[in-house]
């Protein structure tokens, strides 16, 4: 079944903002959140396109290559090996035009940057207004300590490749071209292992569980991604590890509805308290404040709580409260 295309599904035009891919993708979020639609199996795919959408369209590298090559441009790269367009004409081309006209660039080994992590944390209104550090479990790929990421028994060595001589590369005659490909054998890495590492099985990686303190700051929305540096998972072949990225989705509050920095609630009272004035209680994030109803009140009048919102996670004030009675 092929996909739909992602500003169809998050309802933006291909000129859209950042900001506007945001806030679309939050209010589809929202609208298809599990928690929202319990045993929804259509509402739990809608939600789920949306934020494939959304992690492609809201990262630059993946949105240009998405808009050139459509889904083949971030497919190979959500698969693990990265796309470029421009890395793969100068492979493919610049070693041909290289042999025709003398020189060309030098074959060598390759590294493998680590895949990108994503993990969705969940949090409650309240977190995500306060702000604080959560620890999160995260599966991964780290560095096989036994043989140091080499894939070889402790004892022995990677031995260069013996199809590429260990550049890692071959060349291939096409007519009167010759093009240099990656190595069938040694995938690239220059080296094969005999004698296999008994802990990774030659891989030179093993799967983790790790735990890493997450700072989430104070003010986060649904749609907001914290990225933490070098925490995904380990490179190959001597290549730098991969960057986590934690969207955050914050859940539906049973009293809070939240508009950005402002909050809404709805607070019920009586039709003497309405006719004659009263104070009432409301609900706050920071407790229990007196709310001055005055006379002849009618219903569906809002009154609005200054700085009883949220903190801006970008800019400095705080939201409002409105309370519609």
């Amino acid at each position: 079944m092929s996909k739909r295309d992602y500003y169809e599904v998050l309802g933006c035009g291909k000129d859209a903002a950042e900001a506007d891919i945001k806030k679309a993708y939050r209010r589809l979020a929202m609208k298809y959140h599990p928690d929202r639609n319990p045993d929804d199996a259509e509402a739990e795919a809608k939600f789920k396109e949306a934020k494939e959408a959304y992690e492609v369209l809201s990262n630059s590298e993946k949105r240009g290559a998405y808009d050139q090559f459509g889904h083949a441009g971030v497919d190979a790269s959500q698969a693990g090996g990265g796309f470029s367009g421009a890395d793969a004409f100068s492979d493919i081309f610049g070693d041909v035009f290289g042999d025709i006209f003398g020189g060309g660039r030098r074959a060598r080994s390759q590294v493998f940057r680590g895949a990108d992590l994503r993990y969705e944390l969940e949090l409650t209104l309240e977190q995500a207004v306060a702000g604080e550090s959560i620890n999160i479990d995260v599966p991964t790929q780290v560095e096989c300590d036994r043989c140091d990421g080499n894939g070889a028994e402790p004892g022995t060595s990677p031995t260069p490749c013996s199809t590429c001589s260990g550049s890692g590369q071959v060349r291939v005659q096409q007519g009167f071209f010759s093009i240099q490909q990656t190595c069938p054998t040694c995938k690239g890495v220059g080296t094969t292992v005999q004698d296999p590492c008994s802990e990774c099985a030659g891989r030179g990686r093993v799967r983790k569980v790790k735990t890493l303190a997450v700072k989430v700051p104070a003010g986060v929305d649904s749609g907001d991604r914290i990225r933490l540096a070098g925490e995904g998972e380990a490179g190959r072949n001597g290549g730098p590890p991969g960057d986590l990225y934690v969207d955050i989705m914050v859940k539906a509050h049973p009293i809070f509805e939240r508009d950005g920095q402002n909050l809404r609630c709805e607070v019920p009272i009586g039709f003497a308290a309405a006719a004659m004035g009263s104070s009432v209680e409301v609900p706050t994030l920071d407790g229990q404040v007196m709310l001055k109803i005055p006379p002849e009140t009618q219903s569906g009048r809002v009154f609005r709580l200054r700085g009883k919102g949220v903190r801006s996670v970008r800019a400095s004030g705080i939201g409002d409260l409105f309370c519609r009675v």
